[in-house]
């Protein structure tokens, strides 16, 4: 079975974490979600296991686990999902964890997909990924390096995918799945759903 590993952190875009879970569920991607956590966060609660992650419009959602580099590798999962929503992309591009989990992904002798949306492609700088196109959220553009090939498309495909802001969450997932399992399994996903076309490719 496909796996797919998504990142979440306090400040995560809720939609985009969502949209991106169920979606790949419905694909039959197995899926789990990880929390990433930063230092002394006025957010989320400490009594559980992963802690709550407190999205950036305050919904409330329990991560599968807490992120643990060692069981989170390319050799477990097909794929390494990171969301936008400015605070858990700030958390998530600035852990050491998240970038190294990156480069291993991209570095892995098998191919692996790593989808990044909106905010959630500042990872790619941190992480120190070679040159390529990509996209984000117009609020994040000017961070990116010139070896970067910036492109304000709803989707770019490059060694890593990535896409812009929530509206784009269905269009960039469909293009995971694309990428995981075969184009008709995406219109195997997206026929139920009944998107105007448009919004299905974005």
């Amino acid at each position: 079975m496909v796996k797919a590993l998504i990142l979440i952190a306090d400040g995560t875009e809720e939609m985009e974490f969502t949209i991106t879970y169920d979606t790949l569920v419905r694909a039959g991607i197995e899926c789990t979600s990880a929390f990433v956590p930063r230092s002394l966060s006025p957010y989320g609660s400490s009594d559980t296991s992963p802690p709550l992650a407190v999205c950036s419009r305050q919904v409330k959602i329990l991560p599968d686990i807490t992120l643990d580099p060692l069981g989170a590798g390319p050799e477990k999962y097909d794929a390494l999902i990171i969301p936008g929503g400015m605070g858990g992309a700030v958390t998530m591009a600035g852990s050491t964890e998240v970038q190294n989990l990156v480069r291993s992904y991209y570095n892995y002798a098998e191919k692996r997909i790593i989808g990044m949306i909106c905010a959630g492609s500042k990872v790619a700088i941190t992480a120190k990924l070679p040159g390529q196109p990509i996209t984000s959220h117009p609020s994040v553009q000017s961070e990116f390096p010139d070896h970067f090939d910036y492109r304000e498309q709803s989707v770019v495909v490059s060694d890593v995918a990535s896409s812009i802001p929530p509206r784009t969450a269905f269009p960039f997932v469909f293009t995971l799945i694309e990428l995981l399992c075969g184009k008709e399994k995406r219109d195997e996903v997206v026929g139920p759903m009944m998107f105007p076309s448009d919004t299905a490719t974005g």
